[in-house]
């Protein structure tokens, strides 16, 4: 999906609590700003504030070298790890 640099604007009122609603025509432009979504509220100047996508950096090379380590590690026990754990559930 291409990302849109059209610039909207539009008007919303800041209800009680500070709870201020994104416009669908604001938010149908931005895929991030959907329902549940974490953002990142700062304000530069005295007549602006600025909502952005908060973006969590992950190393997924490195990620990915622990799931294949975890899968690497040989059991004592005989049978997969799933069959291990259908087991160990069964006894409780």
């Amino acid at each position: 999906m291409k990302k849109s640099k059209a610039v909207t604007h539009t008007i919303s009122i800041i209800r009680d609590r500070g709870q201020l609603t994104i416009p669908d025509s604001i938010r149908v432009l931005r895929d991030w700003a959907s329902t549940n979504s974490a953002v990142v509220i700062s304000s530069e100047r005295p007549d602006e504030i600025i909502i952005r996508p908060h973006k969590k950096d992950y190393d997924w090379d490195k990620m990915w070298e622990l799931i294949k380590r975890s899968r690497a590690i040989k059991g004592k026990g005989h049978g997969s790890a799933a069959e291990f754990l259908e087991k160990d559930r069964q006894s409780h």
